[in-house]
């Protein structure tokens, strides 16, 4: 039916990780496709627990996160995960190891991220009381060359999850009958 693969998202908080991977989630479970999800807050919770947000840590989460997808991708699982990821070297050396493995970088500006946070989270990052808050004060890395990048500012979550299977359709992952 298909093969494993990993369907990493990845973007600075509030850039609609969370959003898009569900839906692709739900929609691989209705095809019948053996799939998971492995969003970075309950990977935090759950399997990181403890983990700060120093480089090391938030590094070690992300390795973390590429271990549980390696193992269910080569026992011909999708998995899915959404976690910020913030750094490219810590992404490249997962996708290395995973081998199968799509890119799905959520592009959206601050200023629009600040704007939907009902948490306000961006506002006291930028007033500069949230320390190592990435995109403000930590960094992010963006991907050089993603499968995919969505600008979740200007695209519609219907228009972006059409493109994510659109793009499993076309590199051979999920059957085109789906």
């Amino acid at each position: 039916m298909h093969k494993g693969f990993t369907l990493w998202f990845t973007g600075l908080s509030g850039s609609g990780k969370s959003t898009l991977s569900e839906r692709i989630h739900k929609r691989l479970q209705a095809a019948g496709a053996r799939v998971e999800l492995l969003d970075g807050d309950e990977v935090r919770t759950h399997l990181s627990k403890g983990l700060g947000f120093s480089k090391e840590d938030r590094d070690t989460n992300v390795r973390r996160i590429g271990f549980v997808a390696e193992l269910l991708s080569r026992n011909g699982v999708i998995a899915i995960t959404a976690a910020i990821s913030p750094y490219r070297d810590t992404r490249d050396a997962v996708r290395a190891r995973i081998g199968s493995f799509v890119e799905v970088f959520m592009d959206c500006p601050i200023e629009v991220l600040a704007e939907r946070d009902v948490k306000g989270l961006y506002r006291k990052a930028l007033a500069g009381e949230i320390p190592h808050f990435t995109g403000v004060s930590d960094p992010y890395e963006a991907p050089v060359a993603p499968e995919l990048r969505v600008d979740s500012s200007t695209e519609d979550i219907t228009e972006s999850e059409e493109r994510v299977w659109a793009v499993l359709k076309d590199q051979g992952l999920i059957p085109l009958s789906w």
